[in-house]
């Protein structure tokens, strides 16, 4: 195992990245093995890799992480550890990381200074769904979503779709690699890549029905089940209770405010599983976890972009967002807020809401 330098690098801020713009790396039209190449040799002038996730991660943006750190620690003798901001609250989150043992550490117990080569996955600089601090800057981009101007500011960056998932990313690396894919590896892509898709059935390109294919035969089949079957706290029944009261129903567009919630990450199940009732095209749920409002948007509306109507509803009030065609999310901060403003706040999103969906009706019926 390597030994962190005597010295900490100074960190990579983005005056110096915007400085040192000329020698940053082309990405387009790249094969997934020019990639790989290229990030094996930046990471080999490094000692130790911090790799961070997105806040709250899910199964794709875990996968990905643990991934890439084995990728740097076998091709590039990097020692690498993967950190997350926020909680993983989901069962199946969870479910992952305990059943497989993934290395995953909370954000709390990381020394940035410690390191001298930060990756992201699964998000970007400017998505503000992370816990970088500002005076970092990534050497390492990651990600499916639509890419975001700054990631191409760090010297290495492998961002933008159409592909449903960055497991799929890391999975197309892990094959121009030649290494053997652990078993435990290949089920956390394979979950991600399953998950973020909702089982290929969304958001889904070639690449990843190939990549999905490839790794099923390598998944450790009895932990996969585990992983997708968990046992459920009391809190998640209760959480669907209040769920099914409270969902408003504005003809093919439902919205739920979920009070506060227990883990943030539940937002987006719930939007997810109201996608399900008949006739809607739109979803929103949305809750309070600690100090931030946690929105949700799924739809099947071919036309419009979830990714950028939540951005242009929520970042017009000072929070952040992100996401792509049919599924998207936002934080809201709101901290030091009143009770009282903050039942005005929500009111007043929920109608910036319904006239981005293009909801006329403004008299909603009860879900029951």
């Amino acid at each position: 195992m390597r030994q962190p330098p005597d010295e900490p690098q100074k960190p990579r801020t983005r005056p110096e990245v915007r400085a040192a713009r000329m020698t940053l790396y082309p990405r387009g039209g790249e094969s997934p093995r020019a990639k790989l190449d290229r990030l094996v040799q930046y990471a080999r002038s490094h000692e130790r890799a911090l790799i961070l996730t997105h806040d709250n991660p899910d199964p794709d943006s875990i996968a990905a992480g643990v991934a890439l750190a084995y990728l740097l620690e076998k091709l590039a003798g990097v020692e690498a550890i993967v950190a997350y901001g926020g909680i993983v609250g989901r069962a199946e989150n969870r479910a992952l990381i305990k059943v497989l043992k993934l290395p995953v550490v909370p954000i709390a117990r990381v020394v940035f200074d410690d390191y001298d080569l930060i990756c992201m996955v699964d998000t970007q600089p400017e998505q503000g769904n992370h816990s970088l601090p500002a005076r970092h800057f990534p050497d390492v981009v990651i990600d499916h979503h639509p890419e975001r101007p700054d990631s191409h500011l760090a010297p290495i960056a492998d961002v933008g779709g159409p592909i449903g998932a960055t497991s799929t990313v890391l999975a197309e690396y892990f094959r121009a690699s030649g290494l053997k894919v652990p078993a435990g590896l290949a089920t956390a892509l394979f979950y991600g890549i399953k998950a973020d898709t909702r089982d290929l059935g969304r958001q889904t390109t070639p690449t990843d029905v190939d990549a999905y294919l490839w790794l099923f035969p390598m998944t450790d089949k009895d932990a996969l089940g585990a992983i997708e079957h968990p046992l459920l706290p009391e809190d998640y029944f209760r959480l669907y209770h209040t769920a099914i009261e409270r969902a408003q129903v504005y003809g093919e567009v439902v919205i739920c405010d979920l009070g506060t919630i227990y883990t943030p990450d539940m937002v987006a199940e719930i939007a997810e599983r109201f996608m399900y009732l008949e006739d809607m095209k739109w979803s929103l749920a949305f809750a309070q976890y600690e100090d931030a409002l946690f929105f949700s948007v799924r739809t099947t509306d071919r036309r419009m972009n979830a990714g950028r109507l939540i951005r242009e509803v929520i970042e017009a009030r000072g929070g952040s967002a992100g996401g792509h065609g049919t599924m998207a999310g936002a934080r809201l901060p709101v901290k030091g807020l009143g009770a009282a403003a903050n039942r005005k706040l929500r009111e007043e999103v929920v109608k910036d809401f319904l006239d981005a969906f293009g909801v006329r009706a403004r008299k909603p019926k009860k879900l029951v």
